[in-house]
C-alpha cells in the first residue's frame, strides 16, 4: 500500500511540473509565432508537438532496445494519436462562446490530412503483416522509409503554406508581447521544454510502475494507460495554450504530435533488431490506426463546414462524435487487452 501511495506521488509531481511548464511552453512559444512572423498552426505543428512527444520517443526507445515490448511502443504511439484527437472535445468544452471549428484557422486541414495518411500506413502495414505480407530492407520494414519521407514532406508543406498566408495572418493578429524580446522569449521557452522533457522522461516509468501494481496487462497498458500518461504533456501544453487564447497553437499541437508519434514509429522501427515492428505485433492496434483516421476525419469535417451548433450550451455535435469513437476504441482495446 505504501509503495502504491509513493508512485501515485511520483505521478502527481510529473503532472505538476509539466502544468507549470507547459504553460510557460505555449506562452513562450506564442511570442516567438509573434516575433518571427511565422503562424500558430506552424509553431505547434513543430515546436509544442516535438517537446511535448519526448515521452513517446523516450518510452519508444525504451521498449524495443531495452525492454524488447514491440507492443508497448506501437500502443504507445498509436493510442496516443487517439488520445491526442480526444483533447479536441476538451478544448471544445473549455472554449466559451463559440466553438472550436469555427474559430481556428482552416490551415489545419493540411496536417490532418498528412495524419490520415501517416497513419493510414501504419494501419494497413499492420493488416499486412497478419497475413503474412512483410516487405523489408533488411530488418526494417519498407513503411519506415516511407513513412519519414511523407512527415518531411508534410513539414515542408505546412510551412510553406503558412509563409503563403503571411499577410492574411498579419493583419489579423496585434502585438499582444511589446515588451518581450525574441531572445527573452527563446531563452524561456527553452528552460520549460527541457522541464517538460525531464519530467516527461520520468513519467512513462513511473506509469509502468503503476500498472504492474495494479495488475494490469502489457497490451492494454501500452495501448491505454502508457498512451495516456505519456500524452498528458500534449493535454497540459494544449489547455495552456488555448487559456491565453493561442486557439491554433493548441490545435496544432495535437495534429503535430500525431505527426511527430508516426515519424517515432519509424525510429523504433530502426531500432527494433529482431524484424519489421509491425509483424510483430498484435492485430488489435490496427483498431486503434483506424479509429485515429476516422477522428482525424471528422476533426476535418468539423474544420471545414465549421458548425455553430452546441449540444446543451457545452459542445458541438463534432465533438460528441469523436468522444464515441473514442469510448468504442477504448472498450475493444480493453476487451483485447486481458
Amino acid at each position: 500500500m505504501t509503495n502504491l501511495l509513493w508512485i501515485w506521488a511520483q505521478f502527481a509531481l510529473c503532472v505538476l511540473l509539466i502544468g507549470i511548464a507547459g504553460f510557460k511552453l505555449s506562452r513562450y512559444g506564442d511570442v516567438i509565432a509573434e516575433k518571427t512572423g511565422m503562424g500558430g498552426t506552424w509553431i505547434g505543428l513543430i515546436l509544442l508537438a516535438t517537446v511535448t512527444s519526448l515521452p513517446e520517443l523516450i518510452t519508444g526507445i525504451s521498449a524495443v532496445s531495452f525492454a524488447h515490448t514491440p507492443e508497448i511502443a506501437v500502443g504507445d504511439v498509436l493510442g496516443s494519436c487517439v488520445f491526442n484527437l480526444m483533447i479536441i472535445v476538451v478544448l471544445d468544452f473549455f472554449q466559451r462562446g463559440e466553438s472550436v471549428y469555427t474559430r481556428a484557422s482552416t490551415g489545419h486541414i493540411l496536417s490532418a490530412g498528412f495524419g490520415i495518411v501517416l497513419i493510414g500506413i501504419v494501419g494497413f502495414n499492420i493488416l499486412l503483416a497478419q497475413s503474412g505480407y512483410v516487405w523489408r530492407i533488411g530488418h526494417v520494414g519498407l513503411y519506415t522509409p516511407i513513412i519519414l519521407m511523407v512527415y518531411a514532406i508534410a513539414m515542408r508543406t505546412v510551412f510553406r503554406y503558412e509563409r503563403a498566408h503571411l499577410d492574411a495572418y498579419t493583419e489579423q493578429s496585434v502585438e499582444r508581447y511589446p515588451s518581450m524580446i525574441l531572445r527573452e522569449a527563446a531563452i524561456g521557452y527553452a528552460i520549460a521544454a527541457v522541464v517538460v522533457a525531464t519530467a516527461g522522461l520520468w513519467l512513462p516509468f513511473v506509469g509502468k510502475e503503476l500498472a504492474l501494481s495494479m495488475g494490469w496487462h502489457e497490451s492494454f497498458v501500452g495501448t491505454i494507460f502508457v498512451a495516456f500518461v505519456t500524452s498528458v504533456p500534449e493535454l497540459v501544453v494544449t489547455i495552456a495554450a488555448l487559456r491565453i487564447g493561442a486557439l491554433d497553437m493548441a490545435i496544432g499541437n495535437l495534429l503535430g504530435s500525431n505527426l511527430f508519434d508516426i515519424a517515432i514509429l519509424a525510429l523504433d522501427d530502426l531500432l527494433y533488431l529482431p524484424g519489421p515492428i509491425l509483424s510483430h505485433v498484435s492485430a488489435t492496434h490496427s483498431v486503434s490506426a483506424l479509429s485515429a483516421m476516422v477522428m482525424t476525419g471528422v476533426a476535418i469535417i468539423g474544420l471545414l463546414y465549421r458548425p455553430r451548433t452546441r449540444v446543451f450550451k457545452t459542445v458541438g455535435w463534432v465533438s460528441i462524435f469523436l468522444f464515441l469513437v473514442y469510448l468504442l476504441n477504448s472498450y475493444i482495446l480493453f476487451l483485447h487487452g486481458g
